[in-house]
């Protein structure tokens, strides 16, 4: 996961490159050490090395990245053919290499050969089944297709091989929250919470799935990891403070005539209620009276 100072960093060497004042080689490390996607740059200006030989001879081994790097980059914008020429470049440099076979592969994808890209992709997996490029390939290609199905399936079978992957995680989880399966959604939310139990979004992503699924255990547990949400964000997520209101006005429709045990303090969602507007207040004062109404509705 990129960070907000790694972000930023981009973000200005990009805005340095474009405005001609220099560093897109430095740009060019940055985004393929990130794993970032800038296709539409990547290709503008690693092309603009590559086809000046002065330049391209200065980068030594690293040109051959760069040569990798643009092919992806080209392969994403659909320029097949800039994508073709830094292949074969790469294949003339490094014959039989399985690396330079995952950029045919690829290839054959980005041209909607999606047959002959399967049975590459199989046959690579063959010599190396813990090839994680591939793996994820295969469930690229699967949602492209928008075989849904299929892109669950390789993604369990990828994570049984690679269960600290926590992208992969969230992309399944995601998946099963767009087809309304929540309770595998939610699996997948636990997962990565217990492998990285101080990332805020988890907390949230976990409690609005169970908030979504209902039933009295599942709101408490929700209003947990709202609760819990807050607290890593230092009271700055507004979807939490919400999320906490919202339980507890369902949770205080199905608790309606139990014994007061049974019953919730109502102490944290009146600071929750307090929070919010404090926060409208400052950052969105026209829809104050919105806010305040739609507590009122909620009895809070």
């Amino acid at each position: 996961m990129v960070t907000r100072i790694e972000e930023e960093e981009v973000n200005r060497l990009e805005n340095q490159v474009e405005n001609g004042g220099g560093g897109v080689w430095e740009y060019l490390c940055l985004v393929h050490k990130l794993k970032l996607r800038r296709s539409d740059m990547v290709l503008k200006h690693g092309l603009s090395i590559l086809n000046d030989s002065k330049k391209r001879s200065a980068l030594g081994p690293e040109e051959w990245t760069l040569y990798e790097q643009v092919a992806v980059a080209a392969m994403d914008c659909q320029s097949i053919d800039v994508a073709k020429d830094c292949i074969k470049v790469l294949q003339r440099k490094f014959p039989g290499s399985k690396r330079v076979g995952r950029l045919e592969a690829m290839l054959l994808e980005a041209r909607g050969l999606w047959s002959e890209a399967e049975n590459a992709y199989s046959s690579l997996l063959e010599e190396n089944p813990f090839d994680q490029v591939v793996h994820k390939r295969r469930v690229a290609m699967a949602k492209a297709q928008g075989n849904t199905s299929a892109a669950i399936d390789w993604l369990n079978k990828y994570l049984d091989l690679f269960m600290a992957d926590h992208e992969a995680w969230r992309e399944l989880a995601e998946i099963y929250v767009s087809l309304q399966m929540y309770k595998q959604a939610a699996f997948c939310y636990e997962e990565l919470i217990l492998s990285q139990p101080t990332v805020p979004l988890y907390h949230l992503s976990y409690a609005d799935v169970l908030y979504t699924l209902g039933g009295l255990e599942n709101l408490q547990t929700a209003k947990k990891y709202y609760a819990s949400t807050i607290d890593l964000t230092g009271g700055k997520s507004t979807r939490a403070l919400f999320g906490i209101c919202l339980c507890t006005s369902a949770i205080g429709q199905l608790t309606k005539g139990r014994n007061k045990e049974d019953k919730e303090s109502p102490e944290l969602q009146s600071l929750s209620a307090m929070a919010l507007e404090k926060d409208y207040k400052q950052r969105a004062p026209s829809r104050l009276s919105m806010l305040s109404s739609t507590l009122r509705s909620l009895k809070i």
